[in-house]
């Protein structure tokens, strides 16, 4: 029953976003612009039948159209918006409906982040395919599929959690701040992780991050690695409790210290 009712703000979030052409079109354009951008600086680095760190530059292009896709699908300031929602109070008006929280929001960012990214991967498969041609592995662009559902997903738990300390700190500028920059490197969004030295690279593949742009981007750009799902699904294991508690303990704070 709770899932059914959580379905309805998550089909009228994503309904609303598909409504508002203004958005679609704005969204879709920025996503093109820096994929175009960072897929044409790796196939310069990697030059015409040459490679990087095993990656071909049709891959680094597949690559980056795929890790773009991942990121672009979630509001870039989604960190500061629920910060601020919290923040100024807003966040008591949802703790008297009867679902929680954090459920509805997750639902509703996730409606508008699924319509997004559907968008964003046929608009970005068709760019590479005009660009370099087919992916480098049919296998693998099948598994980046429900790869790039569990990014988002993961990616929207994590940073609800990191949002959530605006119940204590009631600015999330910093935490949003660092959290990009994480995501951006670490995370795999800017360059696949063989790129990294190699004492950073256990370090980047042991954090939730690479979950988010690095995995669904690997198995677009050729790497045949079914794991990587696994270790998408470990992590959202991991990180859902995670976000229900840290929620729970701030409307605990809340309703302890009159809001």
């Amino acid at each position: 029953m709770t899932a059914r009712r959580l379905a309805v703000p998550l089909l009228t979030a994503g309904g609303r976003l598909l409504a508002d052409r203004g958005a679609v079109i704005g969204d879709l354009g920025f996503y093109l612009i820096v994929t175009v951008v960072l897929s044409a600086l790796w196939r310069a680095a990697a030059g015409p039948g040459g490679e990087i760190v095993g990656y071909s530059a049709g891959a680094l292009t597949w690559y980056a159209a795929t890790s773009e896709a991942a990121i672009c699908a979630i509001s870039i300031r989604l960190i500061a918006e629920v910060g601020d929602d919290i923040s100024s109070g807003d966040v008591v008006t949802e703790m008297l409906r009867p679902l929680p929280v954090i459920a509805v929001r997750l639902s509703v960012q996730a409606g508008r982040s699924l319509v997004r990214l559907s968008i964003l991967v046929v608009a970005g498969a068709g760019l590479c395919w005009i660009t370099v041609g087919p992916p480098p592995s049919g296998t693998g662009a099948l598994l980046a599929l429900p790869s790039l559902v569990l990014a988002v997903a993961a990616n929207l738990v994590l940073q609800h959690t990191v949002a959530a300390v605006a119940f204590w700190l009631r600015d999330t500028r910093a935490p949003w701040f660092v959290y990009q920059k994480l995501v951006f490197v670490l995370g795999g969004m800017l360059l696949p992780l063989q790129v990294l030295p190699d004492a950073l690279q256990p370090v980047a593949l042991a954090l939730p991050f690479m979950t988010m742009a690095y995995a669904p981007a690997r198995l677009a750009s050729g790497s045949v690695e079914p794991w990587l799902l696994l270790v998408q699904l470990a992590w959202l294991v991991v990180l859902v409790p995670v976000v229900v508690a840290t929620f729970r303990l701030g409307e605990n704070r809340v309703q302890v210290v009159g809001g």
